[in-house]
Protein backbone atom coordinates (compact mmCIF):
# COMPACT_ATOMS: atom_id res chain seq x y z
CA UNK A 1 0.00 0.00 0.00
CA UNK A 2 1.74 3.71 -1.01
CA UNK A 3 1.42 6.43 1.59
CA UNK A 4 -1.34 7.80 -1.08
CA UNK A 5 -3.47 4.81 -0.13
CA UNK A 6 -2.77 4.45 3.22
CA UNK A 7 -5.94 4.55 5.73
CA UNK A 8 -5.03 6.24 9.36
CA UNK A 9 -7.57 4.96 11.88
CA UNK A 10 -8.74 7.46 13.61
CA UNK A 11 -9.15 6.23 17.01
CA UNK A 12 -5.47 5.09 17.55
CA UNK A 13 -3.52 7.23 14.85
CA UNK A 14 -2.29 4.06 13.03
CA UNK A 15 -2.28 2.86 9.59
CA UNK A 16 -4.92 0.29 8.43
CA UNK A 17 -3.44 -3.05 6.79
CA UNK A 18 -6.51 -2.69 4.08
CA UNK A 19 -7.99 -5.93 5.74
CA UNK A 20 -11.44 -5.65 6.64
CA UNK A 21 -13.87 -8.01 8.00
CA UNK A 22 -17.52 -7.47 9.19
CA UNK A 23 -16.57 -3.74 9.43
CA UNK A 24 -13.73 -4.25 11.14
CA UNK A 25 -9.96 -2.95 10.07
CA UNK A 26 -6.60 -4.81 10.78
CA UNK A 27 -4.45 -2.40 12.18
CA UNK A 28 -1.35 -2.24 10.74
CA UNK A 29 0.93 -3.07 14.53
CA UNK A 30 4.06 -5.27 14.07
CA UNK A 31 5.16 -6.98 16.53
CA UNK A 32 8.65 -5.30 18.75
CA UNK A 33 11.78 -5.93 17.24
CA UNK A 34 12.89 -7.78 20.67
CA UNK A 35 10.23 -10.40 20.62
CA UNK A 36 10.61 -10.67 16.57
CA UNK A 37 14.53 -11.60 17.09
CA UNK A 38 13.44 -13.05 20.49
CA UNK A 39 11.33 -15.84 18.36
CA UNK A 40 14.12 -16.31 15.77
CA UNK A 41 16.53 -17.79 18.42
CA UNK A 42 13.61 -20.06 20.29
CA UNK A 43 13.52 -21.56 16.72
CA UNK A 44 17.26 -21.90 16.20
CA UNK A 45 17.90 -23.49 19.74
CA UNK A 46 14.64 -26.17 19.14
CA UNK A 47 16.74 -27.33 16.21
CA UNK A 48 19.84 -27.34 17.75
CA UNK A 49 18.44 -29.42 20.74
CA UNK A 50 16.62 -31.68 18.56
CA UNK A 51 20.04 -32.11 17.34
CA UNK A 52 21.98 -32.64 20.26
CA UNK A 53 19.52 -34.20 22.76
CA UNK A 54 17.33 -37.03 22.86
CA UNK A 55 14.05 -35.64 21.19
CA UNK A 56 12.05 -37.06 18.42
CA UNK A 57 9.91 -39.98 19.13
CA UNK A 58 10.22 -42.85 16.58
CA UNK A 59 8.44 -46.16 16.23
CA UNK A 60 10.82 -48.36 18.07
CA UNK A 61 12.43 -45.37 20.09
CA UNK A 62 13.45 -42.02 20.01
CA UNK A 63 16.44 -40.35 18.37
CA UNK A 64 19.32 -40.77 20.89
CA UNK A 65 20.80 -37.16 19.94
CA UNK A 66 25.14 -36.20 19.23
CA UNK A 67 25.47 -35.90 23.10
CA UNK A 68 23.83 -39.08 24.59
CA UNK A 69 22.27 -37.93 27.12
CA UNK A 70 19.64 -39.95 28.92
CA UNK A 71 18.37 -38.90 32.37
CA UNK A 72 17.46 -42.12 32.68
CA UNK A 73 20.89 -43.18 33.14
CA UNK A 74 21.59 -40.34 35.55
CA UNK A 75 19.05 -41.62 37.53
CA UNK A 76 20.65 -45.38 37.50
CA UNK A 77 24.10 -43.78 37.85
CA UNK A 78 22.70 -41.68 41.09
CA UNK A 79 21.04 -45.14 42.47
CA UNK A 80 24.22 -47.19 41.68
CA UNK A 81 26.07 -44.69 43.61
CA UNK A 82 23.86 -44.59 46.51
CA UNK A 83 23.64 -48.50 46.79
CA UNK A 84 27.75 -48.36 46.87
CA UNK A 85 27.57 -45.89 49.56
CA UNK A 86 24.75 -47.80 51.31
CA UNK A 87 26.53 -51.05 50.31
CA UNK A 88 29.40 -50.40 53.48
CA UNK A 89 27.41 -50.40 56.36
CA UNK A 90 24.90 -53.14 55.08
CA UNK A 91 27.90 -55.15 54.94
CA UNK A 92 28.97 -54.39 58.68
CA UNK A 93 24.83 -54.74 59.72
CA UNK A 94 25.21 -58.24 58.15
CA UNK A 95 28.28 -58.96 59.55
CA UNK A 96 27.33 -59.27 63.13
CA UNK A 97 24.05 -60.63 65.18
CA UNK A 98 21.08 -58.52 65.25
CA UNK A 99 21.29 -58.15 69.16
CA UNK A 100 24.65 -56.87 68.29
CA UNK A 101 23.79 -54.18 65.80
CA UNK A 102 20.59 -52.62 67.75
CA UNK A 103 23.02 -52.55 70.67
CA UNK A 104 25.78 -50.97 68.49
CA UNK A 105 25.13 -46.74 67.93
CA UNK A 106 26.26 -46.52 64.94
CA UNK A 107 24.56 -49.34 63.14
CA UNK A 108 20.97 -48.40 64.88
CA UNK A 109 21.43 -45.25 64.03
CA UNK A 110 22.47 -46.32 60.32
CA UNK A 111 19.42 -48.76 60.75
CA UNK A 112 16.98 -46.67 62.02
CA UNK A 113 17.56 -44.14 59.04
CA UNK A 114 17.57 -46.46 55.91
CA UNK A 115 14.38 -48.60 57.48
CA UNK A 116 12.88 -45.29 57.76
CA UNK A 117 12.38 -44.92 54.17
CA UNK A 118 12.03 -48.74 53.36
CA UNK A 119 8.98 -49.23 55.73
CA UNK A 120 7.13 -46.11 54.38
CA UNK A 121 7.43 -47.51 50.89
CA UNK A 122 6.44 -51.08 51.83
CA UNK A 123 4.46 -50.83 55.46
CA UNK A 124 2.98 -48.07 55.61
CA UNK A 125 0.25 -48.86 53.56
CA UNK A 126 -1.13 -51.43 56.34
CA UNK A 127 0.57 -50.18 59.27
CA UNK A 128 -0.25 -46.90 58.86
CA UNK A 129 3.20 -44.00 58.48
CA UNK A 130 3.41 -43.33 61.96
CA UNK A 131 2.65 -47.52 62.32
CA UNK A 132 -0.30 -46.73 64.72
CA UNK A 133 -1.78 -49.37 62.89
CA UNK A 134 -5.80 -49.67 61.58
CA UNK A 135 -8.43 -52.79 62.59
CA UNK A 136 -7.14 -55.57 61.68
CA UNK A 137 -3.49 -54.36 61.01
CA UNK A 138 -1.27 -54.64 64.52
CA UNK A 139 -0.41 -50.82 66.19
CA UNK A 140 3.44 -51.39 66.04
CA UNK A 141 3.64 -48.68 68.70
CA UNK A 142 2.56 -50.61 71.37
CA UNK A 143 4.36 -53.55 73.39
CA UNK A 144 1.87 -56.14 72.46
CA UNK A 145 2.80 -58.77 69.75
CA UNK A 146 0.95 -61.29 68.61
CA UNK A 147 3.97 -63.42 67.24
CA UNK A 148 6.65 -62.13 69.76
CA UNK A 149 8.50 -59.37 69.84
CA UNK A 150 12.46 -60.19 69.92
CA UNK A 151 14.53 -59.18 67.50
CA UNK A 152 15.06 -62.41 66.05
CA UNK A 153 11.03 -62.74 66.21
CA UNK A 154 10.03 -59.76 64.44
CA UNK A 155 12.93 -60.07 61.36
CA UNK A 156 11.52 -63.76 60.85
CA UNK A 157 7.75 -61.85 60.59
CA UNK A 158 9.04 -59.94 57.83
CA UNK A 159 10.59 -62.10 56.13
CA UNK A 160 8.05 -64.85 55.44
CA UNK A 161 5.01 -63.19 56.64
CA UNK A 162 1.71 -64.35 57.83
CA UNK A 163 0.14 -66.66 56.42
CA UNK A 164 1.87 -66.05 52.93
CA UNK A 165 2.45 -68.56 50.38
CA UNK A 166 5.63 -68.92 51.87
CA UNK A 167 7.05 -72.56 53.58
CA UNK A 168 8.33 -70.89 56.79
CA UNK A 169 5.68 -68.08 57.02
CA UNK A 170 4.28 -67.98 60.50
CA UNK A 171 0.61 -70.08 59.66
CA UNK A 172 -2.36 -70.35 61.97
CA UNK A 173 -5.76 -70.22 61.41
CA UNK A 174 -9.12 -69.63 64.10
CA UNK A 175 -11.75 -71.35 63.24
CA UNK A 176 -14.83 -69.42 62.16
CA UNK A 177 -17.41 -70.97 64.83
CA UNK A 178 -20.12 -70.10 63.23
CA UNK A 179 -19.75 -70.36 59.96
CA UNK A 180 -18.06 -73.52 60.30
CA UNK A 181 -21.00 -74.84 62.70
CA UNK A 182 -18.74 -75.22 65.45
CA UNK A 183 -20.92 -73.12 67.91
CA UNK A 184 -24.43 -71.87 68.02
CA UNK A 185 -25.43 -67.65 67.39
CA UNK A 186 -25.99 -67.76 71.14
CA UNK A 187 -22.87 -69.61 72.66
CA UNK A 188 -20.49 -66.76 70.47
CA UNK A 189 -23.11 -64.48 72.14
CA UNK A 190 -22.17 -65.76 75.57
CA UNK A 191 -18.34 -65.94 74.48
CA UNK A 192 -18.56 -62.27 73.59
CA UNK A 193 -19.21 -61.31 77.15
CA UNK A 194 -16.67 -63.99 78.42
CA UNK A 195 -14.18 -62.55 76.26
CA UNK A 196 -14.84 -58.71 77.38
CA UNK A 197 -14.65 -60.08 80.94
CA UNK A 198 -11.05 -61.51 80.47
CA UNK A 199 -9.94 -57.83 79.92
CA UNK A 200 -12.32 -56.21 82.77
CA UNK A 201 -14.30 -54.47 80.04
CA UNK A 202 -18.15 -54.33 80.96
CA UNK A 203 -20.23 -57.22 80.23
CA UNK A 204 -22.69 -59.08 81.33
CA UNK A 205 -21.99 -61.58 84.17
CA UNK A 206 -24.62 -64.64 83.60
CA UNK A 207 -23.57 -64.91 80.06
CA UNK A 208 -20.10 -64.97 80.83
CA UNK A 209 -20.54 -67.63 83.90
CA UNK A 210 -22.29 -69.90 80.72
CA UNK A 211 -19.35 -69.60 78.40
CA UNK A 212 -16.51 -70.41 80.85
CA UNK A 213 -16.92 -74.29 79.57
CA UNK A 214 -17.48 -73.19 76.24
CA UNK A 215 -14.25 -70.89 76.31
CA UNK A 216 -11.96 -73.91 77.96
CA UNK A 217 -13.41 -76.35 75.48
CA UNK A 218 -12.93 -74.02 72.25
CA UNK A 219 -10.52 -71.25 72.81
CA UNK A 220 -8.23 -72.45 76.04
CA UNK A 221 -5.62 -74.56 74.11
CA UNK A 222 -4.60 -71.37 71.53
CA UNK A 223 -5.52 -68.41 73.71
CA UNK A 224 -5.22 -69.90 77.47
CA UNK A 225 -6.99 -70.24 80.07
CA UNK A 226 -6.42 -66.63 81.86
CA UNK A 227 -6.41 -65.24 77.99
CA UNK A 228 -2.90 -64.37 77.99
CA UNK A 229 -3.08 -65.90 74.31
CA UNK A 230 0.44 -67.96 72.79
CA UNK A 231 2.58 -65.97 71.08
CA UNK A 232 3.87 -69.14 69.55
CA UNK A 233 0.69 -69.53 67.84
CA UNK A 234 -0.23 -66.27 67.06
CA UNK A 235 -3.23 -66.29 69.68
CA UNK A 236 -3.72 -62.80 70.52
CA UNK A 237 -4.05 -61.68 74.56
CA UNK A 238 -7.26 -61.31 75.47
CA UNK A 239 -6.39 -60.35 78.54
CA UNK A 240 -4.99 -57.04 77.92
CA UNK A 241 -7.01 -53.52 76.82
CA UNK A 242 -5.34 -54.19 73.11
CA UNK A 243 -7.84 -54.66 70.54
CA UNK A 244 -6.72 -55.72 66.87
CA UNK A 245 -10.03 -55.50 65.09
CA UNK A 246 -12.24 -53.91 68.32
CA UNK A 247 -14.01 -54.62 71.45
CA UNK A 248 -17.35 -53.44 70.64
CA UNK A 249 -19.62 -56.88 70.73
CA UNK A 250 -20.64 -56.86 66.97
CA UNK A 251 -17.23 -56.97 65.83
CA UNK A 252 -16.17 -59.46 68.23
CA UNK A 253 -19.32 -62.23 67.77
CA UNK A 254 -18.12 -61.56 63.60
CA UNK A 255 -14.43 -62.00 64.94
CA UNK A 256 -15.45 -65.77 66.60
CA UNK A 257 -18.16 -66.32 64.61
CA UNK A 258 -16.96 -65.85 60.96
CA UNK A 259 -13.43 -64.92 61.16
CA UNK A 260 -11.36 -64.00 57.91
CA UNK A 261 -7.25 -64.57 58.56
CA UNK A 262 -5.70 -61.66 57.48
CA UNK A 263 -2.41 -62.09 55.12
CA UNK A 264 0.99 -60.35 55.45
CA UNK A 265 3.17 -60.78 52.77
CA UNK A 266 6.82 -62.27 52.47
CA UNK A 267 9.43 -59.91 52.60
CA UNK A 268 12.58 -61.80 50.99
CA UNK A 269 11.92 -61.86 47.52
CA UNK A 270 11.69 -57.74 47.18
CA UNK A 271 13.58 -56.68 50.19
CA UNK A 272 17.20 -57.73 50.44
CA UNK A 273 18.30 -59.23 54.16
CA UNK A 274 19.82 -56.02 55.11
CA UNK A 275 17.14 -54.22 54.73
CA UNK A 276 14.99 -56.59 56.35
CA UNK A 277 17.19 -56.27 59.57
CA UNK A 278 17.25 -52.93 59.27
CA UNK A 279 13.20 -52.91 59.37
CA UNK A 280 13.21 -55.23 61.91
CA UNK A 281 15.41 -52.94 64.63
CA UNK A 282 13.06 -50.11 63.08
CA UNK A 283 9.97 -51.69 64.52
CA UNK A 284 11.88 -53.21 67.63
CA UNK A 285 12.33 -49.67 68.50
CA UNK A 286 9.17 -48.39 67.86
CA UNK A 287 7.42 -50.76 70.60
CA UNK A 288 10.05 -50.77 72.62
CA UNK A 289 10.56 -55.02 71.87
CA UNK A 290 10.87 -57.88 74.04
Amino acid sequence: MTDEQKEIDELSGIDTTGHEWDGIKELNNPLPKWWVYTFYVTVVWAVLYWIAMPAIPLISGYTQGVLGYSQRQVVADQIAEAKAARSVFDEQLMSMPIEEARNNPEMLSYALAAAEASFGDNCATCHGTGAQGFPGYPNLNDDDWIWGGTLEEIQQTIRYGIRSEEEETRFTIMPAFLAEGLLQANEVRDLVEYVLSLSGEEHNEEQAARAVQIYEDNCASCHMSDGAGDKFLGAPNLSDKIWLIGKDRDTLYQSIGNMKPSVMPAWHKRLDEATIRSLAIYVHSLGGGE
